[in-house]
């Protein structure tokens, strides 16, 4: 059969999609990702992490309902997140979908033997094979008031490292040259069976993989952070100098509402650590706006802080009320309006932070992974696509490279840095 893969909503949703559809090509079956062909089955992999993101699963539910009655879809099945948290009200209003499935129940789609995702050892890979991410673990035991993770996925559950490394050395196999560490909480990695943290040792490992040429760091937990980590980062080359670190907030209002314990002094101390330790390191952040205890003068306590530390990067989100997450009883007094208007006013001082970041970098020759080859319509003229160290594929800025041969998607190239915009780089070979 053809089995069409949809994955919506996060990296590790990306990771399970690659797992199942290795399985499946095992066993005969053809699979493709995202794609509009006919096809004898749609497998969505659905994400419910807020408002949107629900929204979102549910609008290409219906989409691939209506390709089913035009004949040009088989079957729908509907797993991830949201078939996981919504299961019965799914089955109620979507009865024309054929199946849906939590984690532990998607083998029977096709009566095939059991497997695990965590523990399957191949991936068939949705995009570039020179990029890939490397999932951690399953599962959070933190209990941020927001976030309604913990009671989807469970409490965290963390590969081994000779798993992990097994599984880097299979990639690089596949073509990849740089792996995204990711978790719900990186920096939490090993404490459930190893009884104590163990990235650090994690990332020696995979730093001695042979072909593996970049190593990044994701969703690194800001309290109690592991600082042995930084040495490894500072010590070895193929790991990138950069980190994310989602902090969400900076008042201390607003992070004890939302059960994460901190303040700003904390934050300041840690991030300062990290530069020091870690020399010309990028640090990205993640913040959500519009909780609901965040008054007017907690909001500009944040610009404050953000304007002070000056993140490399940034990305920004507004409160959704979650059913299930400790701060549901809270209920979400801040209108859409003024969650709006907060966050633009983050992403717009986020924007002319960047812009002098990136400025500072023109006359810079730094090493470049091409993703892709793409037309400048203003020149009628190819350029190409690509990132350097400091920068993760799909959720920060590009270096646009122009060259006077054809470059290699996958390779690294010497970059010239001639001009700069608010989140890209443009440059020459």
């Amino acid at each position: 059969m053809t089995i069409n893969i949809i994955t919506l909503g996060c990296s590790k949703n990306s990771v399970d999609s690659e797992v199942i559809a290795a399985h499946y090509v095992k066993r005969g079956h053809e699979v493709v990702f995202e794609s509009d062909s006919p096809s004898d089955i749609v497998l969505l992999n659905t994400c419910s992490f807020i408002l949107d993101a629900k929204e979102e699963s549910i609008e290409e539910i219906i989409i691939q309902i209506e390709r089913k009655r035009k004949g040009d879809v088989g079957k729908v099945f509907v797993m991830g997140c949201l078939a996981q948290r919504y299961k019965d009200d799914l089955r109620k209003s979507l009865p024309e979908v054929d199946g849906i499935f939590s984690f532990t129940e998607l083998p029977d789609m096709l009566s095939d033997s059991r497997f695990d995702l965590l523990t399957y050892p191949h991936r068939k890979l949705t995009q570039n094979a020179h990029f890939a991410y490397l999932k951690l673990s399953e599962g959070c035991d933190r209990q941020c008031a927001f976030c309604a993770i913990p009671g989807i996925r469970g409490k965290q559950f963390s590969k081994p490292i000779e798993r992990l490394v097994g599984e880097a050395n299979y990639l690089v196999e596949q073509g990849v040259k740089e792996v995204m560490l990711i978790a719900q909480d990186s920096t939490a990695y090993g404490t459930d069976i190893y009884n104590r943290r163990e990235l650090e040792k994690l990332m020696r490992e995979l730093a001695g993989v042979k072909g593996l040429e970049w190593i990044r760091l994701h969703y690194a937990y800001p309290n109690d952070f592991p600082l042995p980590v930084l040495d490894v980062m500072r010590e070895y080359d193929n790991i990138c100098k950069y980190i994310d670190i989602p902090i969400q907030h900076v008042s201390e209002n607003v992070l004890r509402a939302m059960n994460r314990p901190s303040s700003p002094d904390r934050m300041r101390r840690l991030i300062e650590t990290i530069r020091k330790k870690v020399p010309g390191i990028s640090i990205r952040t993640t913040i959500l706006t519009g909780f609901p205890t965040e008054t007017q003068q907690d909001h500009e306590e944040l610009l404050g802080f953000l304007e002070e530390i000056r993140f490399d990067k940034l990305g920004a989100f507004t409160y959704s009320q979650e059913e299930g997450t400790p701060a549901y009883s809270l209920g979400d007094p801040i209108s859409e309006d003024e969650k709006a208007d907060r966050l633009e006013e983050i992403m717009d001082l986020q924007e002319n932070i960047s812009l002098e970041i990136n400025e500072k970098r023109i006359g810079e020759t730094m090493k470049v992974i091409v993703d892709d080859v793409i037309v400048d319509e203003r020149i009628n003229s190819r350029l190409y696509a690509g990132r350097t160290q400091f920068d993760s594929p799909e959720v920060d800025g590009m270096v646009l490279v122009y060259a006077p041969y054809e470059l290699e998607i996958g390779e690294f190239y010497d970059v010239k840095i001639k001009d700069a915009e608010e989140y890209d780089l443009i440059g020459e070979i």
